[in-house]
């Protein structure tokens, strides 16, 4: 690390801004179960400190101010010239994650609404240092201006990612909050790596890893270009799979490359081009002499065992000089400082493997690259004597070469290690079904494996890794992202920021949802954050009366980030949900884009015919998550009709249709107890995160219970359980939480994991307790989810409230104006300083209008006190005071 050198150049604290409140709120009104329960949106009454945003990984240090920056429609990407091509490329990601577009202006002078990237190769940090000097980034968000300041591109382009993550986690998608962040990562590298040698990926997933893992700033991707299957049965190496996944037009090279899949000279010349965009540098790896049946069955007079093995014979010199032959024809595609030469798992000569090594390094370096290598040293020799210290090595295996040996050595080396680090897929060892990425987040460090711990900071960084071992298995490239896709989030958290997490795991896999795979993404599907927790949509057939080209309406439940319905037409829209089956449904929830509705009507049918309306909604949220509840009904298909936009249109990235709530959902759980040296806390099975669990003591009958805060009408039960799962158990309930009644009991059920939904009488519960009696995999037990339904809160009451002053005659009249958005008739009461007056059974989609007279030339502002209830139910009121500004007529 280099020495401290003084504070970072023109630092300071961002200071409170107060932005400015109409006069005529909108204020949306939510009547609960309890009396005078209303939830509302309004403004704020003083100005406070923002808190850190939430991004991946977390911002190193934050100075909070006041209000936000938004964008606008003057709002450019304001770049010098050397920095053209990434405001380009940040204006493609805006679009592509918020649906506006903003202008790059090169070498402009910046203006209010702008985004600035700067590059400063003389701005300093003394708690960064070197790190900070190479990758770190200042984000200054003004209420008038964001500016992003680094002393390198790498460093500016990372401080776009942590804008653009924050953009898009905010209402609409377009505002940032006001404060500054100094940031720059623990580790210099942190990485991936992805056996393609033994399975093909083509290339344009290879193209949306590149941009996914810039997303959460990895900035390694080592890609495994050469490597066969294992053991061939019978030992016969003739049909063995094999795969050299480069595809040369040079003639001395024909014959080398898979015919299965290979990248030819331009589609390697994308994936680097698409890497120079994102700050990442691509490990090409090219693997001997072991892992080399490509080569041996290319030239088999260079292989051992007469070519009937998947080893070079480093006896006979032309192997060597084929190995260097094939690095010299690739070295020119490559543009990344660092060549990966593989170098391990030989089982032949460790004196001729040590010379292998050698000669190779020094090639690599002729070629003008820096070698890299997968540490064997102990297993073939008992140390590292005599081997080239000039290379950087994987650490993947203690007993192979261990990072204590590494950092003793003094290697440059990562943290590689197979036993917490590698997944091959759908394999009963090394994480067939996905890294434990709890234990990882919690737990883990880049300078430990298992009990082997060496200082913090002697490792270059860690690396992750996929070895596709499984070759005649049957899955796809996007089954392989499925296994990984939390791990690239959480092991950028731990190389960038190795301190303890400050969210909670929960916390953190909820906010990755959120983020998704990042902009640019084209065909990799993002497979965990579409669906809500009780969503019946996720992937249902969406109909829309009218879309835009490329942005239909089927993307409304495609569960992806980036992707949106819209339509420029400004006609009345309609869009069909057809859930494929009748269902309970009882709310729809729309993520809008900038062009929002203003209003729409829930419709609800069974067959597609015949309609009822549940809802009528008014939107008062604008931009982002807006939410229409309404009362259980069983239906197929549901509509939203009359939806009304703007001048340019309407648009929404999302629409779930949910079902009946998860009354467990937040609630307190609790449990007998949690596994030694785990984090997996009962809190995680009412989470609503399908990734978090529960991992139980090792008591002979663990068990967990939820407290649902009030006493409830439950009907149902869903229990979703891990491969650890329960053989046989019992779901009790309690009313105080000491008297227990069964309610329903399972035996003889079959291991491994499983959903159990349980239906059982309705029943008043305030507590629902689930005892596990019989383990699949005893001593171990783990749940994921424990869900409980039943009877739904009352159906909540939908108006919009408004009150303003005006003069009229030279006197102030004070006007509150409250609308029905509501499928039923609602009473309303209007009470201010000037007198009140009682609307009865206000219609659905009518206004109650009450004009009070103040007598006076002015007014001071006040409130007016809005209590709204079902027709004829008085005793379910809710009340909300609405704010009016004072007015001067004189």
């Amino acid at each position: 690390m280099s020495p401290a050198r003084g504070p970072l150049s023109g630092r300071r604290s961002s200071g409170a801004r107060r932005r400015a409140v109409a006069s005529a709120t909108a204020l949306a009104l939510a009547l609960g179960t309890a009396a005078g329960s209303v939830a509302l949106t309004a403004p704020a009454a003083a100005d406070v400190t923002n808190a850190k945003p939430a991004v991946v990984p977390t911002l190193k240090e934050w100075t909070g101010g006041s209000g936000s920056f938004d964008l606008d429609s003057s709002t450019r990407i304001v770049v010098p010239a050397t920095l053209e091509e990434m405001g380009a490329q940040v204006a493609a990601d805006i679009a592509d994650l918020t649906a506006r577009t903003v202008p790059v202006a090169v070498d402009a002078a910046p203006d209010e609404g702008d985004i600035v990237l700067v590059v400063d190769p003389t701005l300093v940090h003394a708690a960064g240092g070197e790190r900070f000097d190479e990758e770190g980034y200042v984000l200054d968000v003004d209420p008038g201006r964001v500016t992003v300041t680094a002393p390198t591109e790498q460093g500016a382009f990372y401080g776009t990612r942590s804008l653009l993550q924050v953009l898009v986690q905010s209402p609409g998608r377009g505002s940032v909050p006001v404060g500054e962040s100094v940031d720059w990562p623990d580790y210099a590298s942190r990485g991936f790596m992805l056996d393609v040698g033994r399975r093909f990926f083509t290339p344009e997933f290879v193209r949306d890893y590149i941009s996914m893992m810039s997303w959460f700033k990895l900035n390694e991707f080592q890609i495994h270009l050469m490597d066969n299957e294992i053991s061939p049965a019978g030992g016969n190496w003739a049909d063995a799979q094999a795969g050299f996944r480069l595809q040369s037009d040079n003639p001395a090279f024909a014959g080398l490359a898979s015919t299965d899949g290979a990248y030819d000279r331009a589609d390697w010349q994308s994936f680097e081009d698409t890497a120079a965009a994102h700050a990442v540098t691509i490990i090409p790896e090219i693997e001997g002499p072991a892992h080399a049946r490509s080569v041996v069955r290319w030239k088999p007079e260079l292989g051992t065992n007469g070519g009937n093995s998947d080893h070079l014979d480093l006896s006979k010199p032309e192997a060597t000089a084929v190995m260097k032959s094939i690095f010299t024809e690739f070295a020119p595609w490559f543009e990344g400082p660092d060549v990966h030469m593989g170098v391990d798992e030989y089982y032949a000569s460790p004196a001729l493997f040590r010379d292998y090594f050698n000669t190779m390094a020094a090639h690599v370096r002729s070629l003008g690259k820096h070698p890299r290598a997968w540490g064997s040293f102990t297993q073939m020799h008992g140390n590292a004597n005599g081997y080239d210290r000039d290379v950087t090595i994987n650490s993947w295996n203690g007993g192979w070469y261990s990072i204590e040996s590494a950092y003793a050595d003094g290697y440059r080396f990562l943290n590689t290690d197979d036993s917490t680090l590698y997944v091959v897929p759908f394999a009963s060892y090394y994480h067939g079904n996905g890294l434990n990425n709890q234990w990882l987040y919690s737990s883990w460090a880049p300078n430990r494996t298992g009990n082997k711990i060496v200082p913090e900071g002697a490792a270059e960084g860690a690396m992750f890794a996929v070895w596709n071992d499984l070759v005649h298995a049957d899955y796809t490239q996007q089954d392989v992202h499925g296994l990984v896709e939390l791990s690239f989030p959480t092991i950028a958290q731990k190389t960038w920021d190795g301190a303890t997490p400050e969210l909670t795991f929960a916390q953190f896999s909820a906010l990755t949802r959120t983020l998704g795979l990042g902009p640019g993404i084209e065909v990799v599907d993002f497979t965990r954050g579409g669906q809500l927790a009780g969503e019946l949509s996720h992937g249902a057939t969406v109909t829309a009366s009218s879309a835009d080209e490329g942005n239909g309406p089927e993307h409304l439940t495609d569960g992806q980030t980036t992707t949106r319905w819209s339509t420029r037409s400004t006609a009345p829209a309609t869009l069909t949900v057809d859930l494929g089956s009748v269902q309970t449904v009882g709310a729809v929830e729309v993520d809008w884009t900038a062009a929002a509705a203003t209003s729409y009507t829930v419709e609800v049918s069974a067959d597609g015919s015949t309609w009822t309306r549940a809802s009528r909604h008014r939107n008062t949220t604008g931009p982002g998550i807006d939410r229409a509840t309404f009362g259980a009904h069983e239906a197929r298909y549901v509509r939203l009709s009359s939806v009304v936009g703007g001048p340019d249109g309407v648009g929404a990235w999302r629409l779930s249709v949910l079902g009946r709530p998860d009354l467990a959902l937040g609630a307190v759980a609790t449990a007998s107890g949690v596994e030694s040296g785990t984090t997996m806390t009962a809190a995680n099975v009412v989470d609503g995160d399908p990734s978090t669990r529960w991992s139980a003591d090792y008591s002979a009958q663990p068990w967990v219970q939820v407290d649902l805060g009030t006493a409830r009408t439950v009907d149902e039960i869903t229990l979703r359980w891990e491969a650890a799962s329960a053989t046989a158990y019992r779901v009790e309930v309690s009313q105080d939480g000491a008297a227990w009644s069964p309610l329903v009991t399972r035996t003889g059920l079959a291991g491994g994991a499983r959903t159990d939904v349980l239906t059982v009488p309705a029943t008043a519960a305030r507590y629902v307790r689930v005892t596990t009696t019989a383990k699949s995999l005893n001593p171990y037990l783990s749940l994921y989810d424990l869900e409980v339904r039943g009877a739904a809160p009352a159906e909540p009451v939908q108006v919009t409230a408004t009150a303003t002053v005006r003069c009229v005659a030279g006197r102030a009249q004070l006007s509150v104006d409250v609308v029905n958005d509501d499928a039923a008739p609602v009473d309303v009461v209007v009470t201010t300083p000037y007198g009140s007056r009682t609307f009865s059974a206000l219609s659905p989609e009518k206004r109650a209008h009450a004009a009070f007279s103040t007598r006076a030339v002015g007014v001071e502002g006040g409130t007016a006190v809005v209590d709204v209830s079902p027709a004829g139910s008085p005793g379910q009121a809710g009340s909300v005071e609405v704010p009016f500004t004072g007015t001067a007529c004189g």
